[in-house]
Formats: structure tokens, C-alpha cells, sequence
């Protein structure tokens, strides 16, 4: 017999349940993020995978190159290429309580194009867009992005959007709806 879905398709282990070894996993995600939000409820079930996506995801939270409004400007356009509810609204509120304007969020998560005053969120939409969209990067863009951002910048801003592919695919794969909670942890 199926077990009962608690978070869009998936059915989550209660801890109890759980293998020693995702027990550990578990607590290697409660460590790194505080708590177990969005793609993390799955990921424990593959606990190799989860004691390094936590130390990844908790990376582009704090300390790395790119601004709140910079880091939501390509999640916002890398949730949305992957139709993935649950992600593209989290992040549609986060970009706007970082402080983006909601008529420029909302552009971003419908595909329609923006511009934004500061250079650094240019170029990042401009990167975000391109990549998501499997386009050759031009060399002004490329040249702008290296001015702007610098080389950590550019590898921030392409790895930020290889980890939250993996999230918007895995949500959506699962069918996680905006908003779910899934089981209390």
C-alpha cells in the first residue's frame, strides 16, 4: 500500500522512521539550515545528497557575493522557467519584501522583460535570463558581468541558479503546491 503524500506527492518519513543513516542526514540539514523548508523534506531521504545540498543551500543565505535583491532576482527567473509553485512564490515574496518592486517581480516570474536602475541587477537579470533561456552569452554581456560582478559574482550567480534548479525541478516533480507545509518537524 502507498503511504499518504504529506507534501505535494511525496511522503515524507517521520523521524522515528527514518533510517540511522537519514536520521543523521536529518540533523546534518537542522545544522546547516535551521530548520527543513521546501526540497529539504525530500532530500533527507537521500542522506548522502542531504549533508551536502544543507552546507550548498546554506551558502547562498549568508556571507557570499551577491546582494538579497541580486540573489532573488535569478531565483525568481530559474524557479519560474520550471513551473514550480511551491518556489516561485516563496521567492516571489521574498523578492519583494528584499525590496524589489512587485510590478519588476512579477515580470520576472511571468517571462516578461524588466530593467532595473542598478548595474550588478542588470547584469544579473541579464545573466539569469540568458542561461535559463540556453542562450549564448554574448561577449558584452560577458564583459559587463566580469566589470560588474567580478569572477565570484559570475560563479555565484551560476551555481545560485544550479542549486535552485535542482530545487524547482524536485518540487515540481513532486508536485508541491505554493504554500505547502507538510508534516510538522
Amino acid at each position: 500500500m502507498a503511504e499518504t503524500p504529506t507534501f505535494g506527492r511525496y511522503a515524507e518519513i517521520p523521524y522515528e522512521q527514518m533510517t540511522p543513516e537519514q536520521q543523521e542526514g536529518y540533523r546534518s540539514l537542522i545544522e546547516t539550515r535551521g530548520r527543513l523548508p521546501g526540497p529539504n523534506k525530500i532530500y533527507v531521504h537521500n542522506p548522502k545528497l542531504a549533508k551536502v545540498m544543507g552546507p550548498l543551500g546554506s551558502y547562498f543565505r549568508t556571507g557570499y557575493s551577491l546582494s538579497e535583491r541580486e540573489r532573488e532576482i535569478a531565483v525568481c527567473v530559474i524557479t519560474s522557467k520550471f513551473h514550480s509553485a511551491y518556489p516561485t512564490s516563496a521567492h516571489e515574496r521574498a523578492g519583494k519584501a528584499a525590496g524589489l518592486p512587485p510590478d519588476t517581480v512579477e515580470a520576472i516570474i511571468s517571462g516578461l522583460p524588466t530593467t532595473f536602475a542598478d548595474p550588478r541587477e542588470q547584469v544579473v537579470y541579464e545573466m539569469a535570463t540568458c542561461l535559463a533561456q540556453a542562450r549564448w552569452v554574448a561577449q558584452g554581456l560577458y564583459d559587463r558581468a566580469v566589470a560588474v560582478l567580478g569572477h565570484v559574482g559570475i560563479t555565484d550567480v551560476i551555481t545560485l541558479m544550479g542549486f535552485y534548479s535542482s530545487v524547482a525541478m524536485t518540487l515540481a516533480f513532486y508536485d508541491v503546491p505554493a504554500g505547502a507545509s507538510g508534516m510538522e518537524r
